[in-house]
């Protein structure tokens, strides 16, 4: 797709897509989106999903034993637990019994699995930020941001931002503002049992869990449409940026005949794809919302057969997914990845020069990375563009939701 503004792109302020659904709260809308003919069809194959128990993406459906043991985190790769539980503890201090009961589940709770990254509030776990007042708000906001580094929590910030900034464009602030998300707590904070939280909502998801000093971030969901704030008090605001000249970078770094082999599939929506690969919703990324347990084959060229200078692109691309981690567990996460390398997939979809939309994954048996370039959902535009992507961060195997993790803490308890 040639270069282009994001506000070539605005529905008039008239149209059905926008005018039909103005003035309906979050709460109004989750019912309204269940009738809809794009939404509906795809809350009920989520509903099929969410209730399957817990088992994690493979790459063949057999879970691969022995990836992620408890243990204490080696030095320099500690997680900042105990900020995050003094943050946690002064969040719950502020809250009302009935806030507290709505805010924490159990920590291996099925809620876990109910995040969506959709506008519409399809399952309603925890508090949601925007019927919170503002001290309160900023409790949850120093759990997440004491669990995050600088540059990740300015990133969901920003994410956040930009929602807000949709809303106002398209005139829906009640369905997409700064605070349209949902937060819930997961078991007790603690400097030494296992707990966490959850942040979702329209482009922005996070799954946190810490035991002791080991902290998993995952699955991840972060988004954007547009890429960009041109207007209003945060205008500059840019995401994703420099992950996609990087991806760019890596693809022309490889010759030719890897170049093809990685490329699957040559267009965005491609005659020769199965019945099934494109979604309606999540178009070309597999590891989104409720696909806990979905079989991702392994797809195109393996690590080791890229040439020096595209590995090395490579693991900025990786060091770019895993920006939001704080320095130690980003650490341990990095040589997590890399050490695995050997048995490290990536394919691509679509173009790479220019401005061409295009969706790439990096698969191994402990991390899915993808970055989709989608199609209007607010704006018009009906071919994937670059201001509106998706991008995903799995841990296969078992060890989403730090499960894997869970497990063996729970059982040794």
């Amino acid at each position: 797709m040639s270069a282009s503004s994001f506000r070539d792109y605005l529905f008039a302020p008239d149209h059905p897509r926008v005018a039909e659904i103005r003035g309906l709260d979050a709460r109004e809308y989750a019912e309204a989106a269940t009738r809809d003919s794009f939404a509906g069809p795809m809350i009920e194959g989520w509903k099929k999903l969410y209730p399957q128990p817990f088992k994690g993406i493979t790459n063949n459906g057999v879970l691969r034993p022995g990836l992620f043991p408890l243990a204490p985190a080696r030095a320099g790769e500690e997680a900042p637990t105990p900020e995050m539980a003094a943050a946690a503890r002064k969040l719950l201090d502020a809250l009302t019994p009935g806030q507290a009961s709505r805010l924490g589940y159990a920590v291996d709770a099925p809620e876990w699995q109910s995040w969506a990254n959709p506008e519409f509030m399809q399952h309603d776990t925890g508090l949601r930020l925007d019927e919170l007042d503002a001290p309160l708000r900023d409790a949850v906001f120093a759990v997440v941001e004491a669990s995050l580094s600088p540059a990740g929590f300015e990133l969901v910030r920003n994410l956040m931002r930009i929602n807000g900034f949709l809303g106002e464009l398209v005139e829906l602030p009640l369905l997409m503002n700064e605070f349209s998300y949902n937060f819930a707590l997961y078991g007790e904070p603690s400097e030494t049992e296992p707990w966490g939280w959850q942040l979702f909502g329209h482009h922005a998801a996070l799954n946190c869990l810490v035991v002791g000093t080991q902290l998993v971030i995952s699955p991840v969901f972060m988004g954007a449409e547009p890429d960009v704030i041109d207007a209003g008090p945060y205008q500059g605001v840019v995401v994703f940026k420099e992950r996609i000249a990087l991806a760019r970078g890596l693809m022309a770094a490889l010759p030719a005949e890897l170049r093809a082999e990685a490329t699957v599939y040559e267009s965005m929506v491609d005659p020769a794809m199965p019945e099934g690969r494109l979604h309606p919703g999540d178009e070309r990324h597999l590891g989104g919302c409720f696909q806990d347990n979905r079989v991702i084959p392994y797809e195109g060229i393996m690590v080791p057969d890229m040439p020096a200078e595209a590995r090395t692109i490579l693991d900025a691309v990786v060091e770019d997914f895993i920006a939001y981690l704080p320095d130690g567990p980003r650490a341990a996460r990095r040589r997590e990845i890399q050490e695995r390398y050997s048995e490290t997939f990536f394919s691509w979809i679509g173009g790479w020069e220019g401005e061409e939309a295009f969706y790439f994954r990096l698969q191994s048996p402990v991390v899915v990375l993808e970055l989709d370039h989608h199609t209007g959902v607010f704006l018009s535009n009906d071919a994937p563009a670059p201001f509106h992507m998706h991008t995903v961060v799995r841990t296969p195997n078992g060890n989403d939701y730090g499960r894997a993790l869970l497990k063996q803490a729970l059982a040794g308890s």
